[in-house]
Order: structure tokens, then sequence, then C-alpha cells
């Protein structure tokens, strides 16, 4: 991956890639998030593809050069779009009406942080757009959660859905 921000300063912690000539390829998003962002990003895909297998395609989107490269997972509705930050991985969760009163009936389930960001979030036409730093196992932890509230998983997969052990990556078999 060539030049990734398109100014003369050092890029600072969350600055997004914005090289619009190519999407990241998986050794640029490690070298531009880092390692131990890296490690959240590998779980993170390798969870939503085991947990939703055939489901979603990823695809990269530009958003120009200031929100730069995403990587969105849609079928006929976005599911999450993921970040690559400098330094930092972050995903986006709209949480649309449906999401919002389960949501809100978990609401003293979810780490203050979360429903902090719930709360001051924006309501637009489509729901509260989240954007949620992944930091920590426990930050992957939530976020998971919040993605099979917002769709769960085909129901052949649901009994492997336990994410207590995020080391271990579930495995949806197909029904012979």
């Amino acid at each position: 991956m060539k030049a990734i921000v398109l100014t003369d300063q050092a890029p600072q912690i969350g600055d997004r890639v914005t090289d619009k000539s190519a999407p990241p390829d998986e050794d640029g998003v490690r070298d531009w998030i880092g390692p131990r962002a890296f490690v959240h990003w590998v779980k993170l895909r390798s969870w939503i593809d085991a947990s939703y297998p055939g489901v979603f395609a990823p695809e990269w989107l530009y958003g120009g050069k200031n929100r730069g490269w995403s990587l969105r997972y849609k079928k006929t509705r976005a599911f999450c779009t993921i970040l690559p930050e400098y330094r930092r991985l972050s995903i986006i969760v709209v949480v649309g009406g449906a999401e919002r009163e389960k949501f809100e009936e978990r609401r003293y389930v979810w780490r203050s942080q979360l429903i902090k960001l719930y709360d001051e979030a924006q309501i637009y036409p489509d729901g509260r757009f989240l954007t949620v730093a992944i930091s920590s196992a426990e930050d992957l932890r939530e976020v998971m959660e919040l993605l099979i509230m917002k769709r769960p998983p085909p129901s052949r997969c649901a009994g492997n859905n336990h994410i207590g052990a995020i080391n271990k990556v579930p495995s949806c078999k197909r029904p012979i």
C-alpha cells in the first residue's frame, strides 16, 4: 500500500485510509491500524464469516478524502461497516427502529460506554449510527452482542454462537 493519508503531516490516531487508488489489503490494514487492533480486525471478520456463512459479501467503499476506505457488510440492509483507522479499529452499526427497542430492553446489560454512545447518537430516519471503537476483548465482545441483537445468526449457527470465548471462532456446519 502506498501513501495512505493525502497530507504532508504525520497521521494522527483515528485518521482514515484515504489513498483512493485501491482499497487496502490485509498487510496494509495491519500496518495502518497496528498489530493490537489487527488482532480484533481478524477476530471480528472471522466471527462474522463463521456466524453468518454466505450471508454477507464484504465490500470496500471509498467515502472520499475525509472518510476514506471502509469495509461494509450488507445483504439488503447494512449489517455493519468496519473502519480501519490509524492505530485504531472502529465499527459503525446502525441501530434502527426495531433494534432500538431491543437495545432499550437490554439497556442495563450494556456497558456504560456503549450506552453513552447510543444516547448521544443523533437519530436519523434510518436509525442511530453508532461508531464504536474496538480496543479490547470486552469491546469486541460487546460489538458482537450488538450485531447479534441487530441480526441473529442463521438458525443453523445459533447453537454455536456463544461469544464467551472470543479466541474461538464458532463454526456453523450445514446439516447433512
